[in-house]
């Protein structure tokens, strides 16, 4: 029987950035100077930064050839004919608004579509798409299956559509006051968790009998077709391309922040397949982004782009990516740390529930362990749980959601697996410590996507981890 061998990342180390090493004395001031919010912390005083995946990827000798090739021209660049054609080669869609992220996309979408009074349903909300939908007057409705609410469920494909919530949903308001799904691929609040491919065609079959629209937010779409291809039987001879192609064929069109999957700095684009709304996009682009061909990104910007899509859809790229995350999944099941299980595609998420049950939810116990785990390695993550999921808009009392979680996201080819390792030396020894982590509570809490901004204070203590030096 041949041994299994492994696996090594399919790159070199061409250019490195230097860290900032820090002190715990400096960890501890610094983080009290931000409010305890990893979101305020400078930059140069975080040695490991697994914030986010956004914007924070490494880019590749082609792509770095590639802004060399930038025409800046304000109208007809050619750079955004060559975004255009990647993006019609591997998504299918048949119009293309670029912009300059993600946020700007769900603006434009959510402003064409959603009139006061409307529903729009999604497999679990993501922040700021839930925000453009509520401010265009819109109330997102969550209907995802109950298995992603669930931490150690090992349900493989934890961001399926539960197709009778959905139809309740249509049932009760009626389809004249949904103007679309919102349909996310590995899906981020539920953990990184993946929809399978049969799901997303019974999905679209359901909206397309009720007259309903799907729009894809197609920001990870490629690390999902990498699950659909391991976990779903009848894709496994299948490209990543060929897959994230017929994802995307059962939806109207895409949100998109190319600043994940498609591993670049910045940048995002609307992509929509109706002729009509495509129109009435590009006019909406004009006034808050930028010209139809360049939409708030540079002609550099959209050439390096066109290559990271090209990069993206490469299995053994694809494959290395997640592997880093589950390698770092794996190591802290073995230490026994609770996270969020079947691992999932960008990053780990802990049960910052279950990690700190002594500290109430009212307390942030998600907020309070990314505090924590800074001070103790220097290593930054993000909270996803009551924090993030803000105040109700009508009693004005704190959303405490069904998941409390710290995650820990993994740029894309930019750290080393002994990186992970002392990630995980860190998270263990605060597991030792649990007892000495206490809640915080707010100090400042701005109106809107407070998690970005708020500051904190530890509750009954002057620091939030206290332990000795």
């Amino acid at each position: 029987m041949p041994v299994k061998r492994s696996w090594a990342e399919p790159y070199k180390i061409k250019m490195v950035e230097h860290l900032t090493m820090t002190t715990r004395l400096e960890r501890e001031r610094a983080i009290a100077d931000a409010g305890f919010n990893t979101f305020l912390l400078r930059s140069r005083d975080v040695y490991i930064d697994l914030l986010t995946d956004s914007g924070t990827s490494a880019m590749s000798d082609m792509q770095w050839s590639a802004l060399m090739r930038g025409d800046e021209a304000y109208a007809g660049s050619d750079n955004f004919y060559h975004l255009e054609a990647a993006m019609r080669r591997h998504y299918g869609y048949k119009h293309l608004i670029p912009t300059h992220q993600g946020r700007g996309a769900e603006n434009i979408l959510s402003q064409l579509c959603i009139k006061p009074g409307d529903f729009v349903p999604g497999n679990m909300y993501f922040t700021t798409t839930k925000l453009h939908q509520e401010l265009a007057g819109g109330r997102f409705v969550d209907v995802i299956v109950d298995e992603a609410h669930v931490p150690e469920s090992e349900f493989p494909f934890k961001g399926n559509v539960d197709l009778g919530k959905l139809q309740r949903l249509i049932d009760e308001v009626g389809a004249d006051r949904i103007p679309y799904l919102s349909l996310e691929t590995n899906v981020n609040m539920a953990g990184g968790q993946p929809c399978s491919l049969s799901n997303i065609r019974d999905t679209a079959a359901l909206c397309q009998r009720h007259g309903i629209r799907v729009f894809l937010d197609a920001t990870r779409a490629v690390e999902n077709a990498y699950f659909i291809k391991l976990r779903e039987p009848g894709h496994a001879d299948k490209s990543l391309s060929e897959i994230l192609l017929e994802i995307c064929a059962h939806t109207d069109g895409c949100t998109m922040s190319a600043k994940k999957d498609s591993l670049v700095n910045i940048g995002g684009f609307l992509a929509i397949n109706d002729d009509e709304l495509a129109e009435q996009a590009k006019n909406l682009v004009v006034i808050y982004e930028g010209l139809h061909t360049y939409g708030g990104m540079a002609g550099r910007d959209m050439e390096a782009l066109a290559v990271g899509i090209e990069e993206s859809v490469q299995f053994d790229h694809i494959r290395a990516r997640i592997g880093q995350v589950e390698y770092l999944g794996h190591r802290l099941i073995d230490a026994g740390v609770p996270i969020v299980r079947p691992i999932g595609g960008h990053g780990v998420f802990i049960n910052a529930s279950k990690f700190l049950p002594h500290i109430p939810q009212s307390q942030f116990p998600g907020q309070a362990l990314a505090a924590a785990l800074y001070v103790d390695g220097g290593v930054r993550g993000m909270e996803r749980g009551a924090v993030s999921a803000g105040r109700d808009s009508e009693t004005g009392e704190n959303i405490l959601p069904s998941l409390e979680l710290i995650r820990l996201t993994i740029p894309r080819r930019v750290y080393t697996q002994a990186h992970m390792d002392v990630t995980v030396e860190s998270v263990t020894s605060l597991l030792e410590d649990r007892d000495k982590i206490v809640g915080l509570a707010f100090t400042y809490e701005p109106k809107h996507l407070r998690f970005f901004q708020a500051r904190f204070t530890p509750v009954g203590a002057d620091r939030v981890l206290n332990t000795a030096d």
